[in-house]
């Protein structure tokens, strides 16, 4: 773990990743926030492509609480079981679904708390929503933003927990809404696990990880 970095060298780093993609997308493809929020869902221990690869016959049928509920389990199931976990994940959704058209009158709640309440809904999940559909400056720390957090000191911590309070605390506000995109984009392509590609990093020389592969 690198120690945390200053407020200036962190803006740079910031202000560089902002001047090559001056508005990262997530990649999980979705339509509006139930199927932003059942993408996410799927997720779990599973590749965005792998995702967006059953997916997208998916949300041509059910895009909508309701439609996913008239669907059912089975017939979600034929759609996701290329996913890991398929069977708990669609029993998952099937639920989450079902309290959506209960308690929420079919909308996707926009506070963490009860977001969090829905089945398979962690924090993570919680955060992605509220930053990528009502556009929350919050930060949905995965391994990769955690890797990358505690490599180059951005955002230094022990746990997902801290990595988060650490990106909030430290990461001047004008980048907070794109904060996680940026460092999850960077974490999947380029300061991958092993042997990260520091040759093809822009922020390399503001980096004090030691194991550099240059």
């Amino acid at each position: 773990m690198s120690r945390q970095l200053d407020y200036q060298t962190i803006r740079e780093i910031f202000t560089r990743f902002r001047e090559a993609e001056a508005e990262p997308k997530g990649e999980l493809e979705h339509v509006n926030a139930f199927t932003l929020l059942v993408a996410v869902a799927l997720s779990a221990q599973a590749t965005d492509a792998g995702v967006n690869k059953a997916t997208r016959a998916l949300f041509q049928v059910a895009d909508t609480p309701e439609k996913m509920l008239a669907l059912g389990e089975e017939g979600l199931i034929e759609h996701i079981k290329t996913i890991g976990l398929f069977r708990q994940k669609a029993k998952n959704v099937i639920k989450l679904s079902r309290i959506l058209v209960e308690d929420y009158g079919g909308e996707v709640p926009s506070s963490r708390a009860a977001l969090m309440t829905l089945p398979g809904v962690g924090r993570k999940t919680a955060n992605v929503v509220l930053n990528m559909w009502f556009h929350f400056p919050a930060q949905a720390v995965d391994t990769h933003i955690f890797r990358v957090g505690n490599r180059t000191g951005i955002a230094a911590g022990k746990t997902v927990e801290a990595v988060e309070r650490a990106i909030e605390d430290n990461v001047p506000a004008e980048f907070q809404s794109h904060a996680h995109h940026w460092l999850i984009l960077h974490g999947r392509y380029i300061c991958v696990a092993r042997k990260p590609k520091c040759g093809a990093c822009h922020i390399r020389d503001l980096c004090p990880y030691e194991e550099k592969t240059l």
